[in-house]
């Protein structure tokens, strides 16, 4: 299992440290180093400006929000990134959800999948450059339909430096996780647990058994943002986390509409994620964080003293998660990656 570090979304600011944290990763032998944008920092600007400090780890992004741009603009970016990392590059890709889609965007939110699809695939067309791009879907068309007229199909003037660039996609329901290992090289699952990996299992299996997927299980990639506290009380550990999960569970989507909350159900929280939205869309928060059970965060993090932490390490190396994706700063790196072993 290899190790990530992400950085995630900036609050008020960029994030305090991250060039140091970065650093500490390549030193330290990780694997790949990620950002993150939501509706204020991008995320491929601060990859470009700390990824040019370094010289081996994989430059991904978790995620870049495709109501954001246009197909063609992502693709730009990401031929552009890739050049310029020497093909270090991964694409990763997310639809987001409603509030920010069509409240921040100004996009509909309707059919993400299917807009999922057609997104990927003028992706993966632009950066082929086999021939000028066309494209007749229903959410994208290139050149547009009922505009001037005077739309030209066109193929991008910069030469990819790999004819595919790696792209993984963001997903929580088991449509959209198929959907990822139908058409995608990777998956960025939020809140994986050791117990939900039959339920993924399956709904992965499933993308892969479609015709023309374009990985098997052995050749797909899966990297899980996990928490990882080091700390000899596991109560004041599980406290470092539950601000966060209360966030996602109770604030991160509509009352009826929060894909974070319904992963939870599905895990068997039901009823402590509705309590938790009704707390936190009440202004509550720290009631919310604190109505969270230990068990819930221990079920979606490694969390405690380092020896528990290598012993629970065992059930998440028999999932199907390739890479975990730790976040801190350096000296939390160290630390982690010591506790990790």
């Amino acid at each position: 299992m290899k190790l990530g570090y992400h950085i995630g979304y900036w609050s008020a600011g960029p994030p305090e440290g991250a060039p140091a944290a970065i650093r500490a990763a390549e030193e330290l032998g990780f694997d790949s180093v990620w950002t993150a944008e939501g509706y204020g920092s991008d995320a491929l600007t601060p990859l470009a400006w700390w990824g040019a400090a370094t010289e081996r780890l994989k430059l991904g992004t978790n995620i870049v929000q495709m109501s954001a741009r246009t197909p063609t603009a992502t693709a730009m970016a990401a031929m552009t990134l890739d050049h310029l990392s020497g093909g270090r590059f991964i694409l990763g890709l997310g639809a987001s959800g409603p509030q920010v889609v069509e409240g921040w965007y100004g996009q509909p939110y309707p059919r993400p999948l299917a807009r999922t699809r057609e997104y990927v695939e003028i992706v993966r067309r632009v950066v082929a450059r086999r021939e000028p791009v066309t494209f007749d879907g229903n959410a994208y068309q290139l050149p547009l339909r009922g505009g001037t007229g005077l739309g030209k199909p066109l193929r991008s003037t910069v030469h990819p430096l790999r004819p595919e660039i790696p792209i993984y996609l963001a997903a929580e329901g088991p449509k959209n996780v198929a959907l990822a290992a139908e058409i995608c090289d990777g998956w960025l699952p939020l809140f994986f647990s050791p117990k939900s990996d039959p339920f993924y299992r399956q709904a992965l299996a499933e993308g892969f058994a479609r015709p023309g997927a374009r990985r098997s299980a052995a050749e797909f990639e899966v990297a899980a943002s996990v928490p990882v506290i080091v700390h000899d009380d596991v109560e004041t550990a599980a406290g470092f986390v539950k601000p966060s999960l209360a966030l996602y569970i109770g604030g991160m989507g509509a009352r009826q509409v929060n894909f974070h909350k319904d992963v939870f159900a599905r895990l068997g929280y039901g009823d402590v994620a509705e309590k938790v939205q009704e707390l936190y869309l009440a202004g509550r928060k720290a009631e919310a964080a604190a109505a969270i059970p230990t068990a819930l965060v221990e079920d979606t993090s490694l969390i405690g003293p380092p020896a528990k932490i290598r012993e629970e390490l065992a059930a998440w190396e028999e999932t199907v998660v390739t890479t975990l994706l730790l976040r801190g700063n350096a000296a939390t790196l160290r630390r982690v990656a010591a506790a990790l072993g």
